[in-house]
């Protein structure tokens, strides 16, 4: 190919011929001639067909192109150029070479594919990048990202033990011990030593005890055995204690098959972006190049994605990964996502309600929270928020209160009017809190942390999530308090390193802690609990009395009635946990289950009973007027009055009116309970039982849902714990609670990324005086 007159390009048009290797040259060229070819190159030498040199070509060859046409560039031309190479792609099966003077061959294809490495891509489409599809789903992990293996540290939970002394865990179970004896057998003829530490085996050990000889099965045929009888519901039972979860080796934990990951824009894949932050993938789609042609194209999804992460960084959210598990998130986090698509949507009319948007905030995030609600208030929407925070209290514009107090005591309603007038005038129990008549107090004088070993829990080098080699001090004997900005690493630190790596010390079920060096300081407790706001049960059956173990006094109260003794009911026929006097039809649950499949299932009361639980002849035992279902229909303060002085149940009632729960009634389904009320009765509970002293109670934002009087109480119940010698440390953003802390560990100083490190620790003061502090600032107002 020659340039012609230094002005005009010549430009070759060839298709590759698919299936010629092991083809006779002469028949193959003569296939080609009837389609109307001339030309064709072979190893980069151009033959023509019809002038009969098919011959002395070689007589085995692996590769023809045919020459389809070549032509001079000019005007004109663009019809022959297109129907050119229209037949090379035809011929080709879909690939095609163009070789134009000057600039060399170029392989052009109509499928997608690589050249480089062979690799054919499915024609792109929305559920190819979708894990939750089977056609964009790694066919290997299912779109999970990762597969259940058996995990080394689960079937050898102790290194340090010997084979004879129990190291592989499995086979020190009765049913399982004989793999045990037969490697006993054979341990002197393979020079294994049983006596030493597993951790002390030579490879070649190591190997003969997982893949076993001749002689014996190792732990690998031990777990093969138990597979192929995975079919009993008690083998996937025990197997699967000593299984966990690894990235998935084919899609790296991407989740997604390679034909999606081929696909890239701005040089990224779809999973290296989702593993970006909201900030960071913000600033690369704000920064991505594009041609004219792919701007066209992709304006109207550029828009709507850089819109809504504008407003996701807007709301606070720009550290939280794109990929991140949304049963990860908090429940304010869920709220602020879910808030930032409503105002990427600009909708106008729209009534939103939010139930405690703040949750999980820090004052910080708080403050942003505000300005979204009131973008959406400005555009023609109504906003109702059901909220405690005092700061979103003082920013609204209408204020409803509902009271005067809780369950029986409330549901009236008290204020409704202006905030202005709200927070000058109103008489109610919010307005005192905000107006200052009624506060919760900065401590006189606070229990000193002490510093030395013997008073301290120490975590060394924690490094999970986004922690960085963190090194922190836990005070024993204190209330600790650890604060930061949402996402800054601190139920990361508390709960996923610290609880998880006691709870396995103290023999609880607990999930693998995160990375850490140590945690010391372990031996001086007694133990660890994690009050959570999880429920306390799933079924109706469920409720407070029950859950406190008020219940076996108030039974043994109507077994001795004479009504009782005379029908010979015992303390069992009063119990709806078990037969004898409860109601047959529903168990003793006083509803029934009705499964709607693809809905969420509905309870209706007992056709049978009217709901009461209990048998008619059970019903007819009365004290003072009231069976024993009315009596679970009462209150924890009416039943402070009504019962008699009781040995087992006047402390419980007493504690439950304490943590601000007697408005609960006795029998009330734990199914009902919100969050902060399921906590606050665990609290209750550690209360009432004679537990060691030394234990450590973490607790995960108890002022969630929580009215700031609730949240007064709370201290005080929180303050009896501490005092009987036991530790509480506590992740917390309300400030009210934190001033009163002991101790402070305040982490930093942004979210995800800039975050983990520790700002400061110390006392609140200290905390107020750190100027780096998002949290000593607004604790510096609360302390004056």
């Amino acid at each position: 190919l020659r340039r012609h007159k230094g002005e005009k390009t010549l430009i070759g048009f060839a298709a590759p011929v698919e299936g010629v290797e092991g083809k006779d040259p002469k028949t193959l060229f003569a296939e080609l001639m009837r389609k109307g070819f001339i030309r064709v190159r072979v190893k980069g030498k151009l033959h023509d067909l019809s002038a009969g040199d098919a011959p002395a070509m070689p007589k085995r060859i692996k590769e023809v192109e045919v020459v389809v046409d070549r032509l001079v560039l000019k005007p004109g031309e663009r019809a022959r150029l297109v129907d050119s190479l229209e037949t090379s792609f035809r011929e080709g099966e879909g690939d095609a070479w163009v070789e134009v003077e000057g600039k060399g061959k170029e392989t052009l294809s109509r499928r997608l594919r690589c050249f480089e490495c062979s690799m054919d891509i499915e024609k792109p489409t929305p559920i190819l990048f979708s894990f939750n599809h089977p056609v964009g789903a790694c066919p290997e992990c299912k779109g999970f990202g990762n597969i259940l293996k058996y995990d080394l540290e689960r079937v050898v939970p102790d290194r340090g033990l010997s084979l004879s002394g129990g190291a592989i865990e499995p086979w020190t179970k009765p049913s399982h011990r004989w793999w045990y004896e037969d490697l006993e057998k054979c341990a002197t003829a393979c020079r294994i030593d049983l006596n030493k530490p597993f951790k002390d085996l030579s490879k070649r050990e190591e190997k003969l005890v997982f893949e076993g000889t001749g002689e014996f099965g190792g732990i690998d045929s031990f777990f093969d055995y138990l597979e192929a009888k995975k079919y009993k519901l008690h083998i996937r039972v025990f197997l699967h204690k000593y299984k966990a979860q690894f990235p998935c080796l084919a899609c790296g934990g991407t989740r997604l098959k390679k034909s999606a990951l081929g696909v890239r824009v701005g040089g990224l894949n779809i999973a290296e972006v989702s593993n970006m932050t909201i900030d960071g993938a913000r600033k690369f789609f704000h920064g991505l190049k594009l041609t004219p042609f792919e701007r066209e194209l992709s304006k109207e999804a550029m828009k709507q994605l850089c819109l809504k992460l504008d407003f996701l960084v807007q709301t606070g959210l720009g550290y939280i990964t794109l990929d991140r598990l949304t049963r990860t998130l908090s429940g304010g986090e869920a709220q602020r996502a879910a808030l930032s698509s409503q105002l990427a949507s600009a909708l106008s009319g729209v009534l939103y309600i939010l139930d405690e948007p703040s949750i999980g905030l820090h004052p910080r995030d708080i403050e942003m929270l505000i300005q979204q609600m009131k973008k959406l208030s400005l555009r023609g929407n109504t906003v109702v928020v059901v909220e405690h925070d005092p700061s979103v209290l003082k920013a609204s514009e209408h204020i409803i209160e509902l009271g005067p107090g809780a369950g029986t005591r409330g549901g009236r309603l008290v204020y409704s009017g202006p905030t202005d007038t709200f927070l000058e005038n109103a008489n109610t129990l919010t307005s005192d809190y905000l107006r200052g008549r009624k506060a919760i107090h900065t401590p006189r004088w606070r229990r000193k942390a002490g510093r030395g070993r013997a008073n301290s829990l120490f975590i060394k080098g924690a490094s999970g999530n986004n922690l960085k080699e963190l090194d922190v001090r836990i005070p024993l004997k204190t209330l600790t308090c650890v604060t930061g900005v949402s996402g800054s690493g601190k139920s990361t630190l508390v709960v996923d390193t610290l609880y998880n790596a006691l709870a396995g010390r103290f023999g609880l079920k607990a999930a693998k802690p995160l990375p850490h060096k140590a945690v010391e300081g372990a031996a001086l407790l007694e133990g660890v609990k994690l009050i959570n706001q999880e429920p306390i049960g799933k079924t109706p059956r469920s409720n407070p009395i029950t859950y406190i173990g008020g219940f076996d006094e108030i039974r043994r109260l109507f077994a001795g009635l004479p009504g009782a003794v005379s029908g010979g009911l015992t303390t069992g026929n009063f119990s709806f946990n078990v037969p004898g006097g409860r109601c047959d039809a529903c168990k003793g649950e006083g509803v029934e289950k009705l499964e709607m499949y693809f809905l969420p299932d509905v309870y209706i009361s007992c056709g049978n009973c009217g709901g009461k639980r209990y048998k008619p002849r059970v019903l007819e035992v009365k004290y003072h007027g009231k069976n024993i279902h009315d009596v679970l229909r009462m209150t924890f303060d009416d039943a402070a009055v009504f019962l008699p002085p009781l040995p087992g149940l006047d402390n419980r009632v007493s504690i439950m009116r304490e943590v601000g729960l007697g408005y609960l009634t006795l029998g009330q389904p734990a199914t009902t309970l919100s969050g902060g009320e399921a906590q606050r009765l665990k609290i209750a509970r550690e209360l009432i039982s004679t537990g060691p002293r030394d234990m450590l109670y973490i607790l995960d934002e108890p002022t969630t849902g929580l009215h700031m009087d609730d949240t007064k109480k709370l201290l005080s119940v929180l303050g009896r714990l501490v005092d009987s010698g036991n530790t509480v440390l506590i992740i917390e953003h309300n400030l009210e609670l934190i001033k009163t802390a002991d101790h402070v560990i305040d982490l930093g100083p942004e979210g995800g990324d800039g975050g983990g490190t520790l700002v400061t620790s110390g006392t609140p003061e200290k905390v107020a005086s750190i100027k780096t502090s998002h949290t000593g600032r607004h604790l510096k107002t609360m302390l004056g």
